[in-house]
């Protein structure tokens, strides 16, 4: 597709109201990304999250603005949520962007799930397992993790699972912060391509990450915030559950917030 090709395909786009799938750096930011409300009466209400810069995507920027800036690429327009998941994939392609393609890992680990789903979780980093597979969260967390979606009476394929790094850091070390900075524009993608109603931060890191805070993930969890328009509830990994049994109690306080902020309207 030329370039005035381009141009009348995304002012059709526009007109159609379809939104687009960018790796723009405007995708890594939404307004309102602060706390919503704390679960425990007599609690104090914590800070908010840091403010990040509000910006917008708009699918009718002119031709040029309509360039992927990073590497002069087209955006691309999906019909449906499937459509532009795979377009994000795709895009990602055998990713050679940080360093971790030459460390180790064997394939991309992108997501799993419903493309509409309602809930989503967001987990750390591939494991050995999901390496090999090239799914998250199919070792003994994942099994863990399926069964606590089931707990409130949904099944696996009913939600919608990722990382927020697509490829397994070597030792499963945690991802550093230039892997973190290149790989996490994808999930931003997902989570806007998907739209949930509830994303679950699956951790510490993955917490810590979206809320672009150093707090322990005891402190995190339990409360409710804002995240690019999806309420967002961090909780401990299903790894942290499976050495820490007596964890479970309060995962399952946190599913039973994800359950009520899923049944309202």
């Amino acid at each position: 597709m030329d370039r005035d090709q381009l141009t009348e395909h995304l002012k059709f786009a526009a007109e159609l109201g379809v939104a687009g799938v960018s790796r723009d750096p405007a995708w890594r930011t939404r307004q309102g990304d602060t706390l919503v409300v704390p679960p425990a009466q007599g609690e104090r209400i914590a800070e908010p999250s840091p403010a990040r810069a509000a910006s917008a995507v708009d699918p009718a920027r002119d031709d040029a603005q309509a360039l992927d800036g990073a590497r002069g690429e087209p955006v691309t327009f999906s019909a449906n949520a499937a459509e532009a998941l795979a377009a994000v994939r795709a895009d990602i392609g055998d990713c050679t962007r940080c360093k971790l393609h030459g460390q180790g890992r064997r394939q991309i680990v992108f997501g799993v799930g419903n493309p509409d789903a309602d809930l989503m979780f967001v987990g750390e980093a591939p494991g050995a397992d999901e390496d090999i597979q090239g799914i998250p969260f199919v070792g003994r967390a994942g099994q863990l993790l399926t069964k606590i979606i089931e707990a409130i009476d949904l099944k696996r394929e009913d939600v919608y699972i990722a990382n927020v790094i697509k490829c397994r850091p070597p030792g499963n070390r945690n991802p550093e912060p230039d892997e973190v900075e290149t790989c996490e524009p994808f999930l931003f993608q997902q989570i806007d391509i998907i739209k949930p109603k509830v994303i679950v931060a699956l951790g510490k890191f993955g917490a810590q990450t979206l809320l672009r805070t150093l707090d322990p993930i005891s402190r995190l969890r339990g409360r409710v915030y804002n995240f690019r328009g999806a309420k967002l509830v961090p909780t401990f990994h299903p790894a942290y559950v499976l050495r820490n049994p007596s964890s479970k109690r309060e995962v399952w306080e946190d599913m039973k917030l994800v359950r009520t902020l899923l049944s309202e309207k």
